[in-house]
């Protein structure tokens, strides 16, 4: 898990120096960085829908798992409960950086295909190009919420390590059919954290996470179905 490792080490780091970095920032500047990290956000969020939709062969899918989603995490009030346990070990809106990382961090392409490469073929090229990607985003996050974003190190840590642990079974199971549509709604899932930031729209994007679920659940029963 060298490649997970590295990856993990990097978001620690760039979270280090983005708490230190951040102390010797005033308030306006501050507002620039969340700018930033907003714009940033929605505008990945933006390129992984529209580089996945074209590939979609389900194209209804999406709006019925951000909609089944939605209302189960919301029922479960994912993000009352995310933010209160944030809100612990900080008096700022860490919730709303950390749920940003998480996903930037965890549920790219490269996060998901990189374990599986490393497991398979000891391959580890994904793992470091999305080690150094994680490295600036988690600086920038971290000067703008402080070292606590540095947690979410631990989460892609879990979740990379869980796909390489069981990446002889998810091998055959994240085709590239299901990969799209997991990229279509976390695209929107981190595009909606932009637009959070930005404050346009707080979409309580951790209430929609269940979405990921929907499409793993349609591919598993249309699986034994045999549709």
């Amino acid at each position: 898990m060298i490649g997970t490792i590295v990856n993990t080490g990097a978001i620690l780091a760039g979270s280090a120096i983005g708490s230190a970095v951040r102390k010797g920032i005033n308030e306006k500047y501050q507002g620039v960085l969340f700018n930033a990290m907003g714009l940033a956000a929605t505008a990945l969020g933006i390129n992984t829908l529209v580089g996945n939709m074209p590939d979609s062969k389900y194209p209804v899918l999406f709006i019925i798992s951000l909609a089944v989603g939605s209302l189960l995490g919301t029922w479960l009030d994912l993000d009352g409960r995310f933010n209160s346990f944030t809100g612990r070990f900080s008096r700022t809106n860490l919730g709303q950086g950390l749920s940003t990382g998480i996903m930037l961090f965890c549920f790219g392409t490269l996060s998901i295909l990189g374990p599986i490469e490393s497991s398979l073929h000891g391959d580890n090229t994904f793992l470091f190009t999305n080690a150094t990607l994680d490295f600036v985003t988690s600086m920038t996050l971290a000067s703008a919420y402080g070292i606590g974003i540095a947690l979410s190190g631990a989460v892609l840590f879990c979740w990379q390590g869980a796909i390489f642990l069981g990446a002889g079974f998810l091998s055959g199971f994240l085709t590239p059919e299901l990969m799209t549509e997991i990229s279509i709604i976390g695209g929107i899932l981190i595009a909606s954290s932009g637009l959070s930031i930005l404050k346009i729209k707080d979409c309580k994007t951790v209430n929609m996470l269940p979405s990921l679920l929907v499409p793993i659940l349609w591919f598993l029963i249309k699986g034994i179905v045999g549709v």
